[in-house]
């Protein structure tokens, strides 16, 4: 009889969330939407840029096969994932009001399906977005925007033109400082070099040259006309030189890469080059480690969008429709406020970048649960 029973309970349950009609055509509508949303907004995006960067793409002689295949065509899974979130929110809020005011949402919980259950397609629609976005954020755009960002650098952005970054401070390895007093980015030259070594808080050695170059050829640095100093407690030793072929933890690119250059690095370069940064001690090393932070938490609110939309959107209010979308989009941007707001607290130190990734999808579910809890049932 034990047997039985279990077996029943077991059955029930299952019975209970298996997919039904009604769940294949919530989810046919939320994914739906979604995606007819999405493109519209990608269709609108393109024509706008295409517009802008017309002029560069002829000036600078890019062909239509370039455009499309090697812009284009990158350039649109990047702005798809960078609004898939927003669009989620519209897209759930848009069809389930809808769904709403034309009483299906009263005939379907009349027909004995609960609030919680009627939740079930939503979620299931929302971990398909959230995987679809979390696998082109990590594995396929960092390549397509690699591509993207080589077309610009070649057909938008201008020729690179000389300059001199002044005062370059860096920490190379545990220990070990460089500075330059400019740095040209045609020539690959830094002026007035010098390495300073510490055991502790001891300098046991400091190299000092007119300059140090670049060389393409054997991947090395070379110094010129240079001075060594080496201190052994109360000894020193100083040797001088013209030329030195020597290795460094610091390439060139190090001081001429543009900010949007982390885009192109997947989930696995971006910890190989956050270590890299770690082992030299660098001080910029939270924006990289937000950036971390912020494609790991990203997909997750999805999940946390969709169940507010749900709830904002089940019954009818004064407004219609349009009131549910406001909302909706108040509530989006203010996402992306909070969003702002803790990468800030992060990058001055007063905030973990961990938990300053999380804290919008932590408010947030918050939000979620109370509305959950106060929606009618």
């Amino acid at each position: 009889m034990e047997k039985y029973n279990d077996k029943t309970i077991e059955q029930s349950f299952m019975n209970k969330w298996k997919l039904k009609i009604i769940d294949y055509y919530i989810i046919r509508k939320f994914l739906g939407t979604f995606f007819f949303a999405l493109m519209l907004i990608i269709c609108i995006a393109v024509i706008f840029d295409l517009a802008e960067k017309i002029d560069d793409f002829m000036e600078k002689g890019a062909t239509f096969k370039q455009i499309i295949f090697e812009y284009y065509l990158n350039f649109i899974p990047y702005f798809a994932v960078l609004f898939s979130s927003l669009f989620t929110f519209i897209s759930v809020i848009f069809f389930t009001s809808k769904m709403a005011y034309d009483t299906e949402i009263v005939a379907i919980l009349n027909s004995g399906m609960s609030f919680r259950r009627l939740m079930y397609p939503y979620l299931i629609s929302a971990g398909l977005i959230s995987t679809f976005s979390f696998s082109l954020s990590n594995y396929v755009i960092p390549g397509a925007n690699r591509k993207r960002l080589a077309f610009e650098e070649t057909y938008v952005h201008n020729k690179p033109y000389e300059y001199n970054k002044p005062n370059i401070h860096k920490q190379i390895e545990p220990g070990v400082y460089i500075y330059m007093e400019s740095f040209n980015n045609l020539s690959e030259i830094g002026y007035k070099f010098s390495m300073e070594k510490f055991k502790g808080d001891l300098l046991v050695k400091k190299l000092m040259s007119d300059y140090i170059q670049w060389n393409a050829v054997k991947k090395k640095w070379t110094v010129h006309n240079y001075y060594i100093r080496t201190i052994d407690s109360l000894k020193e030793k100083l040797v001088r030189g013209d030329v030195l072929d020597t290795t460094l933890n610091i390439g060139p690119d190090e001081f001429k890469r543009r900010d949007n250059f982390v885009d192109a690095m997947s989930i696995g370069d971006l910890n190989k080059y956050i270590k890299v940064l770690q082992l030299q001690g660098a001080d910029n090393i939270g924006l990289y480690l937000i950036e971390r932070a912020k494609r790991l938490a990203f997909p997750f609110s999805t999940f946390i969008l969709t169940m507010i939309g749900v709830t904002l959107s089940s019954r009818k209010i004064r407004g219609g429709i349009g009131m549910h979308i406001g909302a909706g989009l108040a509530l989006s941007f203010g996402y992306i406020l909070f969003m702002q707001f803790s990468s800030q607290f992060a990058l001055s130190g007063k905030l973990s970048p961990s938990l300053a990734a999380w804290i919008p999808n932590i408010i947030f579910a918050v939000i979620s649960l109370y509305l959950y809890r106060v929606a009618p049932k």
